[in-house]
């Protein structure tokens, strides 16, 4: 196996990278320009070719500089969060649960954060990725979308979810029939590719109305579902949003659902964990409560798409 460089100057290397410079570097690392210059070239000696060149009064990486730059972003990448895990492993009374952005910012974390006040010793991680880490013993638990994951070792669907539009009181109350929310902002969610977008307008348009309409312009598109819900509490437009995401701010009075209809998301979202993960009393202990969180979810979603979502507001909040 090739020896490596020395470490520190891999480092140095990093930080410059990131930050465009060896002064910036240097400010960022606490050490002289000149101490930076000598890792630089300890690593240039080191790997026998130049990573760099001058533009202008600047030193920049050039392509090979950032080639290798970009590897060893990712291997640092991985030593953080190693040390990151070993950190946590202190503490045997550890939960790390990883979650889609969104959800975990609207729906997860409020509730765990409700749950973890009884557990004063409990180290809790709340990952927010789009990345599925149920294969991976990284994480106890992982919350996804779609179908559950064929290669996961345990899964379970957790809830079915719904969206309804929704906007700040301060917009819009209440309309008199659904094509009045047309006479305002109407604000899109496309995920693509990264991920499946939620029912569309256009969608939602059709199944009210049961026919096949005019395609609706959206002038204002968020691939994050929790980023379109705060334009709408900042009373930029309406949004068509997952209900589990707005029940909080709905019972709260930061939003309204103006038009009463509901479309059920094509897949559902589910839990899935790692075999080793209920070898740990807080993972059982989590893993019975997220469940019976996801039953609560779920029975909401069905009462909204039968029409009695006043009650299922209520109950919720």
């Amino acid at each position: 196996m090739s020896r490596l460089p020395p470490l520190r100057a891999l480092q140095v290397f990093e930080t410059v990278g990131h930050c465009g410079g060896i002064s910036q570097a240097a400010r960022r690392l606490g050490i002289s320009v000149g101490a930076v210059s000598q890792q630089m070239k300890l690593l240039e000696d080191a790997l026998g070719m130049k990573l760099t060149l001058k533009d202008g009064q600047r030193i920049r990486l050039n392509t090979v500089g950032e080639r290798f730059h970009a590897r060893c972003s990712t291997a640092f990448e991985e030593l953080r969060v190693a040390v990151s895990e070993a950190e946590r492993a202190k503490n045997p009374n550890n939960l790390y649960v990883s979650c889609l952005p969104s959800l975990m910012v609207k729906w997860l974390a409020p509730l765990v954060d409700e749950w973890g006040n009884g557990e004063s010793d409990l180290d809790i991680y709340l990952d927010s990725t789009l990345e599925d880490t149920s294969e991976e013993e990284i994480a106890d638990f992982r919350i996804g979308y779609g179908e559950h994951p064929q290669h996961a070792a345990h899964s379970v669907l957790l809830f079915r979810d719904c969206v309804v539009p929704t906007c700040s009181p301060l917009l819009l109350e209440r309309v008199g029939c659904a094509r009045e929310l047309l006479e305002h902002r109407l604000i899109g969610i496309d995920s693509r590719p990264k991920f499946d977008s939620p029912p569309s307008w256009t969608q939602w348009f059709e199944a009210l109305e049961g026919e096949t309409g005019v395609p609706i312009a959206i002038r204002r598109n968020y691939s994050s579902s929790s980023a379109a819900i705060q334009a709408a509490i900042d009373q930029q437009g309406i949004v068509l949003a997952q209900f589990s995401m707005i029940a909080r701010d709905v019972g709260a009075g930061r939003l309204v659902i103006p038009w009463p209809f509901a479309v059920p998301l094509p897949a559902p979202y589910y839990l899935s964990w790692h075999p080793n993960t209920l070898h740990k009393h807080q993972c059982r202990a989590f893993q019975r409560w997220i469940i019976g969180q996801g039953q609560k979810q779920d029975k909401i979603t069905a009462a909204m798409l039968v029409d009695s979502w006043p009650s299922a507001v209520m109950d919720h909040s």
